[in-house]
C-alpha cells in the first residue's frame, strides 16, 4: 500500500463513497470486515470482540468470521444476512473513506438503495461459483440510475473454484456484455477471495495471472473528480435564520458549484434577484464555498425565500416545472397505484404528485421496455408525475440531490419508492385556461342554492344509492338542482374501461371526481354514491373543491348486514370466488375517520337518513329553509 507521510494532505477533500451491492451470500460483509482488519483500523477491543463473536455466533470454524464487524443487528446473525445499512468511517494516508455495507436479499433492496444514493463507487460482488445472477443484475441497473460511475467487479470466493483463471475470465466477459447499456465511465475487475485477503489489500500468490490493482489500492488512487462542484450553484433552503430583525439567512447544504460574496442569484420558483453578502459558518464567514458544505447565505436584498426555495446561479438558474417524466424505483410491497396522489419529497420541498400509469417497466435481467399497469416491489419503470405546485430541479443525471426524490403514502407515512427526475414535460402553448364571464356563484345563484358535492360511501349493500335517490326526490320537490354520480351507472359508460383492482378503482374515482368538481362548478347539488374504498381517493376528491364544497357521509353498514341483505347477489358469487378484488371480502374497506355525516342503516330506514341529510343541508345554508 502507498502512503504518504503528511496527513493533512486529505483532510480538506471530502471522503470517498463506496458501496459493496450484490446478491445474498455474496461476501459484501466479510469484504468490508477484512478490508478493516488487514489495514488496521479496528482496534484491539474490537479485534477481541470479533475473536469471541467469531466463537458463538461465526461461520468460519475456528478463523475469524470478518462479516460480523459489519452485520451487527441480532436478526443479521440470525439469518446469516445482512438487513440494514452498515457504514463505516475511516482513512488511510492517502484518502478518508465511508464504506457502506448494501444487503443483497431482494426484500431489502430499498436498504441498498439508500446506500448507492449518495456513494461514488460501487463494489459490486459475484460469488464465483455462482456468477452472475439477477440480483446481480438488479443492484447494477440501480447503480446506473442513482448515477454510481464507477464500478469494481469484484470476483469473489475465488478460492472455492481453485483460483481458476477461465472462471474468472468468464464472469468479466459476461457482465462486459450485460452491462455495455448502464453507460459506467469505468469497470475494473479484481479476482479476489475476501475470507482469505487475496487481492485486498496486498498482491495473492494464488493469482499470478492477475496484474491490475488490489482493492485497497484501487479505492486510494480512483479519480471521482469534478461531479458537483463543477456544476451551477445551487442550494436548496433548509431553514431561514431570523434570530433577530437584524439577521436573515438563508440555511442548506450547497448541492452543486461553487459561490462567493457579490455573486449574483435567483430564488425559484419566485425568479427573484440580489447578490450574496456573506457565507456565515459556525466557524466564520467564508471567501467561497463548494457543493457539500452547508453554510447560511445572507443576501444584500429583501426578496422573499422559503424553505424548500432553491438558490441558483443567476446567470444559470435550474429550470422550474410541474410535470416531469422521472425513473421510479417502487418498494413497498402494495403496488404503485396509478391516479393515487403521493406525497414527493425533494430536497426540502414536499408537494403532492399524482403518478400516470408506467410508459413501460424494465426487466433487469435484459433492459427490455416491458408493458406495465403498475409497479410491483422492486419494479422499475417510467412515469410521469404531476405535481400541485411548482418547483426547482436538475435531471437526476445532471444534479444528484436536485433531480432526485422520495414518495411517501400520505396516509401511513410510509417511503413507498424513489425517483430520477429526466426531464419536464412541457404543456402544449397553445392550451391555456379561459376566462369565462358567467361562474359558479352566478350559476349556483340562478338555481336559488348552494353547490355541493355529497359522497356517499360505504360496503356494496350498505344503501348508498338508496338514500342518495330519496334525498334527491326531496331535493327535486323542493325546486334543487341536482345530478347522482352512482358507481354502477358511470362504470356503463365513462368507466366502463376500467376493472376492479386497487389501480383501476383509483381511476374510477379520479375521473367520478373530475366530473363531480364540474357539476359544482355549474352549480349543482352533486350526489356521488361510490363505494369508493381508499380514504387517499376521497381526500383527492375533497382537495378538488373549495373549502365546504365537499361534505363525506359514511353509510355505516356492518359487513354481516351488508352481506346478509346481498340484494345483487354479488358478496355470495365473491364467496364462491367468482368475483375477484371485492370490498370486503378479498379487498380492504378503509372507513372515514371524520366524516361530516354518519348514517347507521341499522336504525335508521333510507327515508329517515333522506331527511336528516334533508336538515343538515338547511342548516348548512346549501338549501333555503
Amino acid at each position: 500500500m502507498a502512503h504518504i507521510s503528511d496527513r493533512k494532505s486529505h483532510e480538506t477533500t471530502p471522503p470517498l463513497r463506496f458501496i459493496t451491492c450484490g446478491s445474498v451470500n455474496d461476501g459484501k460483509s466479510t469484504l468490508i470486515g477484512r478490508l478493516l482488519h488487514d489495514s488496521n483500523m479496528i482496534s484491539r477491543d474490537q479485534l477481541a470482540g470479533l475473536e469471541a463473536d467469531s466463537r458463538q455466533v461465526g461461520t468460519q470454524g475456528q478463523e475469524l468470521d470478518f462479516a460480523l464487524l459489519m452485520d451487527g443487528l441480532a436478526a443479521e446473525r440470525e439469518q446469516k444476512i445482512t438487513i440494514d445499512v452498515a457504514y463505516r468511517f475511516f482513512s488511510t494516508d492517502q484518502r478518508k473513506f465511508i464504506a457502506a455495507d448494501t444487503p443483497g436479499h431482494e426484500h431489502y433492496t430499498r436498504n441498498m438503495v439508500t446506500g448507492a444514493s449518495t456513494a461514488d463507487v460501487a463494489i459490486l460482488m459475484i460469488d464465483a461459483g455462482k456468477g452472475i445472477l439477477t440480483q446481480t443484475r438488479r443492484h447494477s441497473y440501480i447503480i446506473s440510475l442513482l448515477g454510481i460511475r464507477h464500478v469494481v467487479l469484484a470476483i469473489n470466493k475465488l478460492d472455492l473454484v481453485d483460483y481458476d483463471r477461465a472462471v474468472y475470465d468468464g464472469i468479466v466477459a459476461a457482465y462486459d456484455e450485460f452491462a455495455k447499456p448502464l453507460d459506467f465511465a469505468s469497470i475494473t475487475p479484481i479476482p479476489m477471495s475476501a475470507l482469505r485477503g487475496d487481492n485486498i489489500t496486498g498482491k495473492s500468490g494464488k493469482t499470478p495471472w492477475y496484474n491490475g490493482p488490489t482493492l485497497m489500492a484501487y479505492l486510494e488512487t480512483v479519480d471521482v473528480a469534478g461531479g458537483a462542484k463543477d456544476q451551477p450553484f445551487r442550494m436548496p433552503v433548509q431553514w431561514v435564520n431570523q434570530p433577530d430583525q437584524d439577521f436573515r439567512g438563508y440555511a442548506g447544504m450547497i448541492a452543486g458549484g461553487t459561490i462567493r460574496p457579490g455573486d449574483a442569484v435567483k430564488s425559484l420558483p419566485s425568479s427573484k434577484e440580489s447578490t450574496v453578502k456573506s457565507i456565515t459558518t459556525f466557524n466564520g464567514d467564508l471567501e467561497q464555498a463548494v457543493a457539500g458544505q452547508s453554510v447560511t447565505i445572507t443576501l444584500n436584498d429583501a426578496i422573499n425565500v422559503s424553505r424548500g426555495d432553491v438558490l441558483c446561479a443567476a446567470n444559470d438558474p435550474a429550470p422550474a416545472a410541474d410535470q416531469f417524466q422521472a425513473h421510479i424505483l417502487w418498494m413497498n410491497e402494495q403496488e404503485m397505484l396509478p391516479g393515487r396522489t403521493y406525497l414527493m419529497k425533494t430536497g426540502a420541498t414536499t408537494a403532492q404528485a399524482t403518478i400516470a400509469a408506467p410508459k413501460y417497466a424494465i426487466d433487469v435481467n435484459t433492459m427490455e421496455h416491458l408493458a406495465a399497469k403498475t409497479l410491483d416491489l422492486n419494479g422499475i419503470g417510467v412515469c410521469n408525475l404531476n405535481l400541485d405546485r411548482t418547483i426547482a430541479f436538475d435531471p437526476y443525471r445532471e444534479n444528484r440531490d436536485m433531480g432526485g426524490f422520495i414518495l411517501i403514502d400520505r396516509l401511513s407515512n410510509e417511503t413507498v419508492g424513489v425517483g430520477m427526475i429526466d426531464f419536464a414535460l412541457r404543456r402544449a402553448s397553445n392550451i391555456h385556461m379561459q376566462d369565462l364571464v358567467v361562474d359558479k356563484e352566478a350559476r349556483a345563484s340562478l338555481k336559488g342554492q348552494k353547490p355541493v358535492m355529497l359522497w356517499f360511501t360505504g360496503l356494496s349493500g350498505s344503501g348508498k344509492s338508496t338514500i342518495a335517490n330519496a334525498l334527491e326526490q326531496k331535493l327535486l320537490a323542493a325546486g334543487h338542482h341536482t345530478y347522482i354520480l352512482d358507481g354502477d351507472n358511470v362504470r356503463h359508460g365513462l368507466n366502463k374501461d376500467l376493472g376492479f383492482t386497487d389501480a383501476d378503482r383509483v381511476e374510477n374515482i379520479r375521473r367520478v371526481s373530475e366530473v363531480g368538481k364540474l357539476m359544482v362548478d355549474a352549480g349543482m347539488i352533486t350526489l356521488v354514491s361510490f363505494i369508493s374504498p381508499f380514504r387517499s381517493e376521497r381526500r383527492m376528491a375533497r382537495q378538488m373543491l373549495e373549502n365546504g364544497e365537499f361534505v363525506e357521509i359514511h353509510v355505516d353498514t356492518p359487513l354481516e348486514v351488508a352481506e346478509e341483505r346481498d340484494v345483487k347477489g354479488l358478496y355470495k358469487k365473491a364467496r364462491k370466488g367468482e368475483i375477484k378484488n371485492f370490498t370486503g371480502i378479498d379487498s380492504p374497506y378503509e372507513p372515514p375517520l371524520e366524516p361530516e355525516i354518519r348514517i347507521s342503516t341499522t336504525d335508521r330506514t333510507p327515508e329517515e337518513a333522506a331527511e336528516d341529510l334533508l336538515s343538515f343541508l338547511r342548516g348548512r345554508g346549501y338549501i333555503a329553509n
